[in-house]
């Protein structure tokens, strides 16, 4: 089974800003053109589950509108990670304290006080085990977030307590990869 995962595009938003939860729209044009390649691009009949926010859901729409045959379900479990009081912040402007507390508990720190990597990760794994468990193949209009979580639950990985092990490839918005799903692994 397939797992297709695409990053949002380019949201309307200051570059440097920290913007997780926050439910910023994305470039109308740039939209549209991916939800084209996506329609070129995507088997028949796909499951599509996307992170509530918007930026997400109209790619979602875009798509659907041009494939009428993928069925559109809205997941927040695919909404990216909740940076608190640190949303809608620029990243330079978050004190070096507050980062290096994230980093010294990377697992279990609430960064901006509203969620852990833990939380998120638990989400995202709560979301592949449902995908796992329906055995057909699917796509997930997310984030970068979610699709570097997903990443590791490819390779069997359900906790990541060093900052350092955190996937930290740029991913392009309008971004597509695909994964294989498989069956949960123990945890390592």
């Amino acid at each position: 089974m397939t797992l297709w995962l695409v990053r949002h595009a380019q949201p309307l938003v200051a570059p440097g800003v920290c913007y997780g939860a926050l439910d910023v729209a994305a470039d109308a044009q740039a939209t549209q053109r991916i939800a084209q390649e996506l329609a070129e691009t995507l088997p028949t009949g796909l499951a599509v589950q996307t992170s509530p926010l918007q930026r997400c859901k109209l790619l979602a729409q875009a798509l659907q509108g041009l494939r009428p045959d993928l069925i559109l379900n809205v997941d927040a479990r695919l909404v990216e990670m909740n940076f608190g009081c640190h949303e809608g912040q620029r990243w330079d402007q978050i004190s070096r304290a507050a980062l290096d507390a994230w980093t010294a508990d990377f697992w279990q720190h609430r960064f901006g006080g509203a969620q852990s990597v833990s939380e998120l990760m638990q989400r995202v794994a709560a979301a592949w085990d449902d995908a796992v468990l329906r055995g057909q193949p699917c796509v997930w209009i997310t984030h970068a977030g979610v699709i570097r979580a997903a990443s590791l639950l490819a390779q069997g990985l359900r906790r990541v307590d060093d900052a350092s092990c955190w996937p930290n490839t740029t991913l392009r918005f309008g971004y597509c990869v695909c994964l294989p799903l498989a069956a949960p692994v123990a945890e390592r």
